[in-house]
């Protein structure tokens, strides 16, 4: 079973020990730059399964201002990070459609979620497209890591 919660201040130290694969570093970045961002339009969340912490996500509420790609009113989600020895068992999937569940019930002024994957990260693009994503026909190409492939699904309300 996958929980979506808001960063509380007793995740920290489990959000501190998700490591990732060195080559996905520079996709996602580390565990302490996704501590490091506090801003009010993004909001930190953290995925469980179980009771066991194995990822966490950034919500971007001004994620429309900043890529072109967006529509104006859609979300974002960036830094979505499953903890490599949780990865392999299908929780990146399920956790991107428990996020679509969560963003219905939590942040259902939004319709649209949109996210950038890099090219060159097909077990990411791969989660997102098991999860129901849509690829867009442009990519998006500047991300610091290359070309992204553009994603998207509407929040459905229930």
């Amino acid at each position: 079973m996958i929980t979506i919660k808001k960063l509380r201040p007793a995740d920290i130290e489990s959000v501190k020990s998700i490591q990732l694969a060195s080559e996905q570093v520079r996709f996602a970045g580390t565990a302490q730059e996704f501590l490091e961002e506090i801003c009010e339009t993004t909001h930190l969340h953290v995925i469980y399964h179980q009771d066991t912490l194995v990822g966490y996500f950034k919500l971007d509420l001004a994620y429309a201002e900043k890529f072109a790609y967006c529509p104006t009113g859609a979300l974002g989600i960036r830094a979505f990070v499953i903890g490599q020895q949780y990865q392999g068992k299908g929780l990146g999937s399920a956790a991107m459609v428990a996020v679509l569940g969560y963003l219905a019930e939590h942040y259902a002024q939004f319709r649209w979620l949109y996210l950038g994957v890099n090219c060159q990260n097909p077990g990411a693009y791969a989660c997102y497209k098991k999860a129901g994503l849509t690829e867009c026909e442009d990519k998006y190409l500047g991300g610091p890591a290359g070309p992204q492939y553009i994603m998207y699904s509407e929040i459905k309300k229930n």
